[in-house]
């Protein structure tokens, strides 16, 4: 049975996303897929960090296997090989293939890749390498990749603009294949995403959810500030859907003309409360209202930092998922190199 071991130099690559990705198709080809992402830790100091990524894997990928067995924690003095192969053996039975999530981190002192490569040997696995988009993405370490040998199925980029991708992908496809690293795919950035929910947007931003509680995990895939006339108007809040709107809480117009269009959530500025006409309407389009008591301005920078730290791990995120890594990702070439074909 093969192992896939997805990793990264870089944390916050799309090392879950591709895991996901990769799981749920092939379970849709029919094949049983597991999961592992192993902690490597100093279990006398300071031990385990909390980690969200293999809860959200456990759901994506419908397992059946307890939590402490998807991501058991390694004592960073230990044999690594012995324990990976352990760990393996828990979640493995009855499985077509088992995907791996690249070591939590290296050990103390180790170079990059190092906790990686011997990983990668003790399970003989295959490995996909996760690179973020950069401006110099054809500078990236590909000499560390070629470290893997036979090993090595190839590389993905991810969060490419898509006016990027086209010629992205030409660029470093045959700059790759020079270096004998096959290039499989170049994901497109996308603002489904790349979207928080409804309530990590709350948190992020310290603010109140007044109603539609049960409307936390929808996501916020734009945000718009409140023009500064007497009415901005349906028309303009109708420019971007599936929005979070930031409003003054003195303005109970705009927030009415914002209601009326695609918006997930106002979020209401200076810590003044909806009026009921406000609060009523918002109840029945099923749209939440979040309270904050700082500014408009400090409160629009609290969001763009909040959209910019969300994580993946959100379930109304697979369908869109699924549907790039079909358009974008060498599923093929995966495939083969995994012994699945066919």
């Amino acid at each position: 049975m093969p192992a896939l071991y997805v990793t990264s130099l870089y944390t916050g690559a799309g090392k879950t996303l591709l895991c996901a990705g990769l799981g749920r198709l092939m379970q849709a080809e029919g094949k049983h897929v597991g999961f592992l992402k192993p902690v490597i830790a100093d279990i006398k100091g300071e031990g385990r960090a909390k980690d969200s990524d293999p809860e959200f894997l456990k759901q994506a990928l419908a397992l059946d296997e307890p939590l402490d067995s998807l991501s058991p924690v390694i004592d960073g003095q230990e044999d690594l090989g012995d324990a990976l192969r352990r760990a393996y053996a828990r979640v493995s039975p009855g499985k077509d293939v088992v995907i791996i999530e690249g070591v939590w981190r290296q050990r103390p002192g180790g170079r990059p890749f190092e906790t990686v490569y011997e990983a990668v040997k003790a399970l003989d696995a295959r490995v996909i390498v996760v690179e973020p988009y950069t401006e110099v993405a054809a500078a990236a370490p590909w000499n560390d990749y070629k470290a893997f040998g036979e090993h090595l199925l190839g590389v993905v980029l991810n969060r490419v603009p898509r006016s990027r991708v086209a010629p992205l992908y030409n660029r470093l496809s045959a700059a790759l294949k020079q270096a004998g690293v096959a290039l499989l795919g170049v994901l497109p950035e996308d603002r489904t995403l790349l979207a928080p929910t409804v309530g990590e947007l709350a948190a992020g931003i310290g603010g109140e959810i007044l109603n539609c509680a049960d409307r936390s995990a929808e996501l916020v895939e734009n945000l718009m500030l409140g023009a500064l006339t007497v009415d901005p108007g349906v028309d303009y809040f109708g420019r971007k859907p599936n929005k979070a709107a930031v409003l003054r809480g003195e303005r109970p117009d705009m927030q009415l003309a914002a209601l009326e269009t695609s918006t997930r959530c106002l979020v209401l500025t200076g810590g003044t409360p909806p009026i009921s006409s406000v609060l009523n309407k918002a109840n029945d389009r099923g749209v939440p209202v979040i309270l904050v008591g700082g500014d408009t301005l400090s409160t629009v920078n609290r969001v763009e930092t909040t959209v910019g730290g969300a994580r993946f791990n959100q379930e109304k995120k697979l369908p869109k998922l699924e549907e790039i890594m079909r358009q974008h990702v060498n599923l093929q070439a995966v495939y083969q190199g995994l012994g699945l074909a066919g």
